[in-house]
């Protein structure tokens, strides 16, 4: 795992040389192993390395082809690179490293941008065609690795993390507004804009060419969800289990040693077991089995044979470090696992250099249980118009339980779900915020990807969207960047191409389904299949792994924001200069007040308010582009 920077217009700066350097100097934590550098009169390449697949000197980058008229740099891991290395000798073509990184240069001479049609892995690369003064980039299929890009004052910059783009004489730093609006809904910036204006995320499956001042991009690989009725439960069970076994030997390729990841859900149970890794590692807090996962893993790890490495996180601890987390973040994130996350990739990296985990089968294989809302009640076979009138009546009332339900079920589910997080509603950010800005309404957002799957059923919408906007915009984000501040490669075996084409075909009520079901409690079964699968993989001592409830990284903000100290803390930035900018300050305490009375349970709102003026504060109040944040 790496980390890339580089910009065009060499000869419009004076010491280029000295201002890659200074940019790549912001993501030495994603590559402390080795830099490498290339400038010419018409672009500068900056590389810092990871060492994974052969560490030795050799596979430092840049990398070249055989006639140097084509340079790469290269972020990911490609699983699959000996095949396409066969081919590509067989083909004529001569390497002169054993990476991984030097199939993708090869690829490109030899095939062009259908090279990305080949690979498998992930992966945020760009080559640089001296001949035809292009430039090529892309991003992998899922979006795990990210490519920032910009054009200011006559120079296009790119880079794995925004920060690296700060340096730069030609990069102008400003807040975007219309994102703020955005992401008070969302939870992240869900759109391909970011929160510096003008700073973009290249799309996954996405990928670009640059030629004469021009920008041109494409998708070049789309997910198709079309269920084949044929096979029986049985045998889709048998085709996940055997495809995930495939994947997760491909992405245990390293010449390191690599670990786990390991909470009490099915997905990283299953990763652990099939992995047959010697170390796992599981973060909690307090001795609250709510809040805290550790025996659970322990016991575990036990019955696989493996050791486990455990941190109970204290309160001090989680709020010491977000001005950290929000810096490597790039951009705000109100995901309160985020910061879980840092200590859990914290404490993998003291002992190993790769670790895997299970993002990602949530939402290829229908895990959340929102998954399992429509048509889940009596109610939802009523006419749609008589549910809205009963909606728009509910909507006037105070917020609670059976009233949220009825506001929720009088929209359809266009209407009503923009994926896993929805904090604030348009009209709610409206009121709380103090400036205007033009953002769309999150319909709006969520439009393109419903259409695109406008004829499928609503469970299969659902994922649709979420593998498109939530898992790229929160899961997988937070994942890269909390693993790569501290130089740990993080890997996601569910996230791989063959695990997605058997998943395509699975039929909805393989994916969540009611008719197995014997718990009276649990209407609905999520990821049904991948289960059963994940049963077989498991000891029978730890059996229950395949039915466990979902916890993710809880972390117990709802009680925190309630404690004297915790308030006082989140009390004083809501009243703070740089919130009275962008907020309506009057109404953020009369959430955060409301919240610590018991009046309400306004913790997710407050924390979305919170963690976006700590990131506020660290970019633009800390003068953090002068590395006033590095990794605690």
């Amino acid at each position: 795992m790496c980390g890339i920077v580089g910009f065009t217009n060499t000869s419009g700066v004076q010491d280029a040389a000295a201002v890659l350097e200074a940019m790549s100097e912001r993501i030495r934590h994603r590559g402390p192993d080795a830099c490498g550098s290339w400038v010419t009169d018409q672009i500068a390449l900056g590389h810092r390395r990871l060492s994974i697949i052969d560490i030795s000197e050799q596979g430092n980058q840049p990398i070249f082809n055989e006639d140097r008229s084509m340079v790469l740099i290269f972020n990911g891991e490609i699983y699959n690179y000996r095949e396409i290395r066969s081919e590509l000798v067989n083909a004529g073509h001569s390497f002169r490293t054993e990476t991984d990184s030097e199939v993708l240069i090869h690829g490109y001479e030899e095939y062009g941008k259908e090279i990305l049609k080949k690979l498998r892995g992930m992966f945020a690369f760009v080559i640089w065609d001296e001949k035809n003064q292009t430039l090529f980039g892309a991003r992998d299929f899922f979006g795990i690795k990210p490519l920032y890009y910009t054009e200011m004052n006559g120079t296009f910059m790119f880079a794995s993390e925004i920060k690296a783009l700060l340096p730069h004489p030609a990069f102008e730093k400003k807040v975007n507004t219309a994102v703020l609006e955005q992401y008070l809904t969302f939870q992240y910036s869900p759109t391909e804009d970011t929160f510096f204006e003008g700073v973009k995320k290249l799309p996954a499956a996405h990928c670009f060419i640059r030629k004469d001042g021009r920008l041109t991009i494409e998708r070049y690989w789309n997910i198709k969800f079309e269920a084949d009725e044929q096979p029986l439960l049985g045998d889709w069970v048998r085709m996940i289990s055997e495809t995930f076994q495939n994947s997760v030997a491909a992405h245990k390729i390293a010449d390191v040693e690599v670990g786990s990841f390991l909470s009490s859900g099915v997905d990283s149970s299953y990763v652990a077991a099939v992995a047959n890794v010697d170390k796992t590692f599981t973060v909690g807090f307090g001795t609250d089995e709510k809040y805290n996962e550790i025996n659970w893993a322990k016991r575990f790890s036990r019955a696989i044979g493996k050791e486990n490495y455990s941190h109970v996180i204290t309160k001090e601890e989680y709020w010491d470090i977000l001005p950290t987390v929000q810096y490597h973040m790039d951009e705000p994130l109100a995901d309160p696992s985020c910061i879980a996350l840092y200590f859990v990739c914290k404490l993998a990296a003291e002992q190993v250099k790769v670790v895997l985990s299970g993002e990602g089968a949530d939402e290829i294989f229908g895990g959340y249980n929102v998954y399992s809302e429509p048509n889940s009640t009596w109610y939802d076979r009523l006419p749609l118009g008589l549910r809205r009138g009963v909606s728009k009546a509910a909507g006037v009332l105070p917020q609670k339980r059976g009233v949220n339900f009825l506001v929720r079920k009088g929209k359809t589910l266009e209407e009503r779900f923009i994926g896993n997080a929805f904090i604030f509603s348009p009209k709610e950010r409206k009121s709380i915020l103090k400036i205007q800005t033009d953002a769309p309404d999150p319909t709006e957002i969520t439009k393109p990807f419903y259409q695109n799957v406008s004829d499928a059923d609503e469970v299969t919408k659902m994922q649709y969207l979420d593998l498109h906007l939530w898992m790229t915009g929160d899961i997988l984000l937070k994942a890269d960047k909390m693993s790569m501040a501290h130089s740990l490669e993080l890997r996601v075996p569910f996230l791989d191409k063959k695990v997605m084409e058997i998943a395509e075909q699975i039929p909805t009520r393989y994916r969540v389904t009611r008719r197995f079901v014997t718990d009276k409690d649990t209407p609905y079964v999520t990821k049904y299949a991948m289960r059963l699968a994940a049963k077989r993989s498991t000891p029978p001592e730890t059996a229950n792994t395949a039915a466990k409830k979902k916890l993710g990284f809880p972390v117990p903000i709802r009680v925190w924001l309630k404690e004297n100290d915790c308030f006082e803390t989140v009390k004083q930035c809501l009243t703070s200069p740089a919130a009275a900018e962008f907020f309506n300050t009057e109404q953020l305490m009369k959430l955060l007040t409301d919240h610590k009375k018991g009046k309400a349970d306004n913790s997710r709102k407050i924390w979305t308010v919170y963690m976006f003026l700590v990131w506020y504060k660290v970019y633009f109040e800390d003068k953090a582009e002068q590395g006033g944040h590095g990794v605690s």
